[in-house]
């Protein structure tokens, strides 16, 4: 899919010149969901050191949960584990947080500036498996973009 080759180069061209943190989540999450097929959620989740917590940061979506402990659910390994994940079926995943029971599939990405995870990208499907190993790659690259410009 020729759209998510070019993923990384658009959100890196969008974000160019703008250093406003929120305003670059906001227009990433919106791309994301403008421009990949069979998303019902693109957003993402700020960590709070002070409060060891993942809180919730711009989105495109239904409304969803708001905290999220590092280690429970998708988000919060992918915070532990320091890796982007992609669970076919958020269902047969231990500790999976349905904030919304619409969602089927799920990708995570780490944020990472300067050695530390800064925030995680999460993109849900309502379509079973709808992530493959190239949505892997270009959410990787996608996510270095995003902590180029945090």
């Amino acid at each position: 899919m020729e759209d998510l080759k070019l993923l990384p180069a658009q959100l890196d061209a969008l974000l160019t010149g703008e250093t406003n943190t929120v305003a670059n989540l906001s227009n990433a999450s919106a791309l994301l969901m403008q421009t990949l097929p069979d998303l019902n959620w693109a957003g993402f989740y700020l960590f709070d050191e002070a409060n060891n917590d993942l809180v919730l940061g711009p989105f495109q979506g239904k409304v969803a949960c708001m905290h999220i402990t590092p280690g429970n659910g998708v988000v919060g390994t992918s915070f532990t584990q320091k890796e982007v994940l992609v669970v076919p079926n958020v269902h047969e995943f231990a500790g999976h947080i349905a904030c919304d029971s619409a969602s089927n599939s799920e990708i995570v990405a780490p944020i990472i500036v300067n050695d530390k995870i800064v925030a995680i990208l999460d993109i849900d499907s309502p379509k079973l498996d709808r992530f493959s190993d190239a949505d892997a790659v270009a959410i990787t690259e996608f996510a270095a973009i995003v902590a180029k410009h945090f």
